[in-house]
């Protein structure tokens, strides 16, 4: 059989990753909550390359993958589509719009919450995504935050071909119908969210998180520093991944999308779960050592040591 191909979809975005030291819980006013107005002193600002789709994608590369990323982006997106493609990312399935670029800001507090805003732009002029190319290969279909409508029509193909499908809606849970989100869940024969985010689901679609883990293959929950637990309706026991210890701290942005790129590399190569999310675990670690989302590198050769020394098993990649 033919190598697994990653087909993702997600965003491709122009981030701006800002910091501040201080407590969003000290500067809200619970009983103000109806007339918000706070100010925030930044301690640091950097303008990035990001969006889910284009970071999943860029951490498989670096693990030597070849991913094939579909998308859109406004003019202003030219070379960040180059260093992709430079980066290892099959870029040919990218739409160029006339609408700028997305435009993903966050703000991170020191107990690494996270106020987000985003601009769609060219998410909004995606009419030329497809998976109908891939239709029938071996590969696996990624939907990763994007625009719900496109999402939404990207699962009703998955579901029309019966292509194995992972479904990542991570904030875009916020943003969608119960309707449209059911229909992922049902679809889906992985899915990958953090504990928030799991929540939110639960509590918009009316199913409890257990009967959602009963309902896929493989449901994965990141817990961020606590690592992430991996179960689902063809797990026994639930399998706990320790987390890789950063040897610094600066930023938690995009960490959930590398841990995506490091589980996917493991997984289209029949490596037992465990491993899977230990490889997730610490291409995450990475990012979270690295200031923006596509700033964190290694060779495999780095990988291969520092993945001995944390899980004291000798990965093969």
């Amino acid at each position: 059989m033919d190598k697994t191909k990653i087909i993702i979809s997600g965003s491709i975005a122009i981030d701006r990753i800002m910091n501040f030291s201080n407590h969003y819980k000290d500067l809200i006013k619970p009983d103000k909550i109806h007339v918000l107005s706070i100010s925030i002193f930044l301690d640091k600002l950097k303008n990035t390359y990001g969006g889910s789709g284009a970071n999943i994608a860029y951490s498989l590369a670096l693990l030597g993958e070849n991913p094939i990323l579909i998308g859109s982006v406004g003019p202003d997106g030219k070379d960040y589509i180059k260093k992709l493609k430079k980066d290892g990312v099959n870029t040919n399935s990218i739409f160029l719009s006339h609408l700028p670029t997305a435009s993903f800001n966050v703000m991170t507090d020191l107990d690494d919450n996270q106020i987000v805003c985003f601009y769609p732009g060219a998410m909004y002029d995606s009419q030329k995504s497809s998976f109908k190319q891939w239709k029938n290969e071996n590969a696996l279909f990624v939907i990763s935050p994007d625009d719900p409508k496109l999402m939404n029509r990207l699962v009703d193909e998955c579901q029309k071909y019966k292509l194995k499908m992972l479904y990542d809606f991570g904030q875009q849970v916020t943003n969608s119908s119960p309707e449209i989100l059911i229909k992922g869940v049902k679809a889906a024969k992985i899915i990958i969210a953090n504990d928030y985010e799991m929540s939110v689901l639960s509590d918009k679609i009316k199913m409890t998180l257990n009967e959602i883990k009963k309902s896929v293959s493989l449901c994965i929950t990141t817990l961020g520093p606590k690592g992430s637990v991996i179960e689902g309706r063809d797990i026994k026991n639930p399998i706990h991944i320790k987390p890789v210890k950063p040897q610094k701290n600066l930023d938690p942005t995009g960490a959930g999308d590398a841990f995506r790129s490091g589980f996917l590399y493991g997984y289209i190569r029949n490596m037992d779960l465990k491993t899977c999310g230990q490889i997730g675990s610490l291409v995450a670690t990475y990012a979270v050592e690295t200031y923006g989302t596509q700033e964190h590198t290694f060779t495999k050769k780095e990988f291969v040591k520092r993945f001995h020394k944390n899980y004291n098993h000798t990965l093969a990649i």
